[in-house]
């Protein structure tokens, strides 16, 4: 086969009507919904097999073989020239948080279904497969990436982990009709050129920017931490304020300094998401109080470094107060940097469109860090116009996707041209 050359393209032909085509397929599978008025679809919900065959029909009129794996991910793939050819991936997730919005996840596999539309006539030196995966959100289950995790083998792990019913996730999948023996057959196999997935940013950061792309740096890594402050319960009006244990006191200082050293620490974030006081009642100094720690960052140097200050600050300001202080670890996450030759194709495929697409770190997990462990991974961020995510307000637009759909398309035909001149010696 020769290669493609794709090195001077002017301008992708106008692929307007393939990123109307995009949107328009988010509002139809917003359709799909467990709860009427809103959208909420979790994992292997009835509604996912709606979404598997709407998603199924555009495969098949794009000529593409279509399967559900065992873990549900609904997968459409073009084959290579021959059998050794190696894969590339695009796609996102399917799934939703409750009461969500249209396009977290589900504007990625329906532009993934455009790329694939826009490339339909263009012989490529490599397999081209589409992504849905079936669950990324963790909210059936309490744990997310149950979709992408079996293409990487490491779903056997959850298998018999329980949802709020007592079902297990072995038990979900059986009565969906799908067989956990196979889940093998679901982890991929052969040379993979890599991951691509396209995401809204859910943030404020690209818009600010006015910029309507951004090329992910990393997955910010990030540790969850429970904080237990022990003091002592005693009447608010007899007890003077120096003989005092407040727990609910030192856990507010250590509140704000969290706040105040994310503020300090350029790319960290750090929140307090979950703050309880007991006994609580208003005339009882608070004998107890349980926090909780959500610290993040991409490098993760950085993020321990703060996070052993942040500590230390607390168990300070627990001793100034005579309150003591147990830290619990719920959840360690290294950052996952994004492949460097992936985002250099991302860079310049919209340099070459004439787009602003600064690089970004995403603070939120995503599919994409968990191929990163099995092949080189990146990600492209579409502006969210109104900052909101995981909410009905969830919005993009119209000229973003257009432009996403055309970077995303000439990194491909990039990517063609890189591999097939390998190839080749050329």
């Amino acid at each position: 086969m020769t290669a493609p050359h794709h090195d001077h393209l002017s301008p992708v032909a106008d692929l307007g009507p393939l990123a109307r085509r995009a949107l328009a397929a988010c509002a139809e599978l917003a359709r799909f919904t467990e709860t009427p008025g809103e959208i909420t679809r979790t994992f292997l919900c009835p509604q996912s097999r709606e979404v598997t065959a709407y998603l199924s029909a555009w495969a098949h009129d794009l000529g593409l073989n279509v399967r559900l794996d065992a873990a549900g991910n609904l997968r459409a793939r073009r084959e290579g020239p021959t059998p050794e050819s190696p894969t590339l991936y695009l796609g996102s997730h399917v799934d939703t948080v409750p009461n969500a919005g249209a396009y977290d996840g589900v504007l990625g596999v329906t532009l993934a279904y455009a790329v694939a539309e826009a490339l339909r006539g263009t012989p490529l030196p490599f397999a081209l497969e589409l992504l849905a995966f079936s669950e990324e959100e963790g909210v059936r289950f309490g744990v997310p990436f149950i979709g992408s995790r079996a293409l990487v083998g490491t779903l056997d792990d959850l298998l018999d982990r329980q949802d709020a019913q007592g079902i297990s996730v072995r038990g979900a999948l059986e009565a969906y009709g799908l067989t956990p023996a196979e889940l093998p057959e679901a982890e991929v196999r052969g040379p993979a050129l890599g991951f691509l997935e396209l995401h809204i940013e859910q943030g404020p950061v690209l818009q600010a920017a006015g910029a309507p792309l951004g090329v992910v740096t990393a997955i910010a890594g990030q540790n969850r931490l429970r904080l237990d402050f022990a003091g002592q319960a005693a009447h608010a009006g007899t007890t003077p304020m120096a003989h005092r244990r407040d727990a609910l006191a030192a856990a507010a200082r250590f509140v704000v300094a969290a706040e105040e050293l994310a503020r300090a620490t350029p790319g960290l974030v750090a929140t307090v998401g979950m703050l309880s006081a007991h006994p609580g009642a208003i005339n009882v100094i608070p004998g107890a109080t349980h926090a909780t720690l959500d610290i993040r960052h991409e490098q993760d140097a950085a993020r321990q470094e703060a996070l052993k200050t942040l500590l230390a600050q607390a168990h300070a300001l627990a001793a100034e107060r005579g309150v003591t202080l147990t830290v619990t670890e719920t959840m360690t996450q290294p950052a996952v940097p994004m492949n460097p030759g992936l985002r250099a194709a991302l860079q310049r495929a919209a340099a070459a469109e004439g787009l602003n697409a600064p690089d970004l770190p995403s603070g939120a997990g995503h599919d994409a860090m968990v191929l990163a462990t099995r092949m080189p991974a990146a990600m492209l961020f579409l502006r969210s116009p109104n900052a909101l995510s995981h909410h009905p307000d969830e919005t993009v637009n119209l000229e973003d996707v257009d432009a996403a759909l055309r970077v995303a398309v000439r990194a491909v035909l990039a990517l063609a041209g890189q591999h097939g001149a390998g190839e080749h010696g050329a």
